[in-house]
């Protein structure tokens, strides 16, 4: 799951069923130990081969958890886990029903699994709040306090030879006129709408961050130049090709300019930056919904 192409609205949702279900696996925990300690005749469900798929953890995790959680790498890893951890206890509630004293090592192993599961599900809520706080809530980009932070990391890779970066800066061309005409709730939406399909479009890896009202930079690694400019080139088009929906008869509109450079290794990055802004200067010279790459002219 890409988490910018997850609503603020379905990330509070998300990280709210993740409270409640580490509440409920808990309850659980609580019951199945007090069951091992006091001699107690055990639950039937927790001794089935599909007990994972039955506690209030798992049918949350099988049934109710939303379909965009589903890919994200922590979602599964939490799901591995929690069956690792049902299979051990069925192995001590088995042992238990049959008069056997439990094994020290088959209990170190069972509170193990339910240690990694916790912490697979703290790592998972982490990371979701985090988004919630670090992207923009209408579009969907990272906020602009993680440009510098992000770029200097990408520049140290840069040094290293680990790879090339390039980064670009867009603006989305004449967008006053769109708030002037129809309003600041359609200029909304576009800007939405826009970005939004920026991030749908990128790779995993490929950053968006909000500088400013509707300007926008790209981090772009792993990229050489001739990709960097074919792609973006794909992104303008595709904005260009956007029907969006305003709440009036007809849809808008609108088209983007893009400023393209290398992450230089050599310069501080806010020099890298003002070269992706002047290129986009030169975009928007020559005419809009273009691309124009940095050059020492410029």
């Amino acid at each position: 799951m890409a988490l910018a192409d997850v609503s603020r609205d379905e990330l509070q949702a998300i990280v709210a069923q993740l409270k409640e279900a580490l509440n409920n696996h808990q309850a659980w925990y609580g019951a199945l130990v007090r069951t091992l300690v006091c001699s107690l005749p055990g639950n039937k469900h927790d001794t089935s081969d599909i007990a994972h798929t039955e506690c209030r953890f798992g049918q949350w995790f099988y049934s109710d958890a939303p379909e965009k959680l589903r890919k994200h790498p922590g979602f599964i890893a939490m799901g591995e886990e929690h069956k690792r951890l049902h299979h051990l206890a069925k192995l001590l509630l088995l042992a238990a029903a049959a008069g056997n004293p439990i094994d020290p090592l088959a209990y170190d192993g069972f509170s193990n699994a339910l240690e990694r599961l916790r912490l697979e599900i703290s790592s998972l809520e982490r990371e979701l709040e985090n988004s919630l706080f670090n992207h923009d809530s209408l579009t969907g980009a990272i906020t602009r306090y993680d440009i510098l932070p992000t770029l200097r990391e990408q520049q140290q890779l840069v040094k290293r030879h680990a790879h090339v970066c390039y980064i670009a800066m867009m603006d989305l061309d004449n967008f006053k006129s769109i708030n002037d005409l129809h309003g600041h709730p359609a200029g909304d939406r576009v800007l939405s709408a826009s970005i939004r399909h920026l991030i749908k479009n990128l790779r995993p890896y490929d950053k968006v961050f909000r500088y400013g009202g509707e300007e926008f930079l790209l981090c772009m690694p792993y990229t050489e130049m001739a990709q960097g400019q074919d792609r973006i080139k794909e992104l303008a088009d595709g904005i260009a090709a956007l029907e969006i929906d305003i709440g009036e008869n007809t849809p808008v509109h609108v088209t983007a300019s893009f400023g393209l450079t290398l992450l230089d290794p050599d310069i501080p990055v806010g020099a890298s930056i003002d070269r992706a802004d002047k290129a986009l200067f030169a975009a928007k010279a020559a005419g809009r919904n273009c691309v124009r790459i940095w050059d020492a002219t410029m």
